[in-house]
């Protein structure tokens, strides 16, 4: 989701997330219906809201799993979501099923044939597929990705404690939206307030509760009926399950079956059995690719010399969530930005950009080298921060609302995801995805 880092006293620590992203956070919206807007939001999807139409666009963020044959690792315990204690609960959900981990996310710009989720069903290692509908749509004056579903087969794929959380989803059924919590503390909403929706007929939603729905980049959830009347396409995307493939064969195999147009993205990295910590770092949600070879190469001191300069001329300028420059900036926005002034491609999000080159320890770091944090307090291996490391113990970040782009102490305390040394090409790939 977002990133941030806030002030106590003399040291900065990670205190909410930056950016675009946060549930539907590499794969579930990879320009991500939520995450859309590569800056406070894009003229042309400024201009499509404005006409009462949605936009709509793959969305990604990314959570990290490992594959069969990798050591299992005792993961960190979630809080519940919050649920608005005079939620409207009155309407039935169904008892939660086997929880599904949401592997795979196909978007679409219309409405995808119930024959392509049967097709994508049938493919070796997939265990479950479901249609939902997903779209980048403006919410109190931003764009955000937002799903809509039905609680009662969608539940199963969201994180364990949303998915657990029978309020939240018969809340959501009744028609209240479900934030995420990144958006909630950013743009300081609490339960049992109203949120404008910038759909086909312009909406006020009540917030019923807040919780990681666990697609990375999803801010917000509401129930089908609810979506459609905002004008998201009806069945538009399809969550996969296929826990144990190759992730990356699949994705190729369901790119053979969607129409033109659509996207796939992976909603998961998974870490290569017999790689040394491999699998412990991505099931703790560390940052770094995997896969990296010499070939893929690093950014030359030219690169990062521009890097650095572009990222230094913006210190002073206000964070705004959502914004990518050039006078405005979230913690990814600022990265995505300041790469493009030195000629270099670079995906929208923290978690993506986390993806963009291989870890490297703290003894290796360099000046250009991306600094990565958890900060949702709901999903504690999602990377939603991320920070630039200058050098002599400094890095510069756009840390929350109500502050500017600053240059800090590093920090490498609580909630530090790990450090990339950035890949060009590795970045561009992550950044080319068709879903994102």
């Amino acid at each position: 989701m977002r990133e941030v880092a806030r002030r106590r006293g003399p040291v900065f620590r990670t205190a909410a997330a930056c950016g675009l992203s946060a549930a539907f956070g590499a794969a579930i919206l990879a320009a991500p219906p939520a995450l859309a807007a590569s800056a406070a939001g894009s003229a042309g999807a400024a201009r499509s809201a404005a006409a009462g139409a949605p936009v709509v666009t793959p969305a990604t963020g990314v959570s990290v799993t490992s594959i069969p044959g990798a050591p299992a690792i005792t993961m960190p315990a979630v809080p519940v979501p919050a649920v608005s204690s005079t939620a409207r609960v009155a309407a039935e959900v169904r008892p939660l099923g086997r929880l599904r981990p949401a592997d795979v996310l196909v978007v679409a710009p219309t409405s995808l044939r119930p024959s392509v989720t049967a097709a994508i069903a049938r493919l070796p290692g997939v265990t479950a597929a479901t249609g939902l509908d997903a779209a980048t749509i403006g919410v109190n004056g931003r764009f955000i990705q937002m799903l809509g579903v039905d609680p009662s087969t969608f539940r199963v794929f969201a994180a364990g404690p949303t998915a657990r959380s029978t309020a939240l989803w018969s809340s959501v059924a009744g028609g209240d939206v479900a934030l995420s919590y990144t958006m909630g503390k950013l743009d300081k909403l609490a339960l049992g307030d109203q949120v404008a929706v910038a759909g086909r007929t312009p909406r006020r939603l009540r917030v019923g509760a807040f919780g990681t729905v666990g697609i990375a980049g999803a801010d917000a959830v509401v129930s089908d009926t609810v979506a459609r009347s905002l004008g998201i396409p009806a069945g538009n995307a399809i969550v996969v399950s296929a826990p144990g493939t190759s992730l990356t064969v699949l994705t190729t195999r369901i790119k053979a079956l969607l129409p033109r147009g659509a996207g796939v993205a992976q909603l998961v990295t998974q870490a290569r059995p017999g790689v040394a910590g491999a699998a412990e770092l991505a099931a703790a949600g560390a940052a770094g690719a995997t896969s990296v070879t010499s070939a893929d190469g690093a950014m030359t001191t030219v690169q990062v010399r521009a890097f650095l300069t572009a990222a230094l001329s913006r210190v002073g300028m206000p964070y705004v969530w959502g914004a990518a420059g050039p006078t405005a900036f979230d913690c990814s926005g600022l990265v995505q930005w300041s790469m493009r002034q030195a000629g270099l491609v670079m995906p929208r999000v923290a978690a993506d950009q986390a993806r963009a080159g291989p870890l490297v320890t703290l003894s290796e770091l360099r000046p250009g080298d991306l600094l990565f944090y958890h900060t949702d307090v709901t999903a504690p291996t999602y990377i939603s921060h991320v920070a630039i490391y200058l050098g002599n113990g400094q890095m510069e970040q756009a840390p929350e609302p109500g502050e500017d782009v600053q240059v800090v102490p590093a920090d490498f305390g609580a909630g530090f995801a790990g450090a990339i040394q950035v890949s060009p090409a590795i970045a561009a790939g992550v950044a080319g995805d068709p879903a994102g």
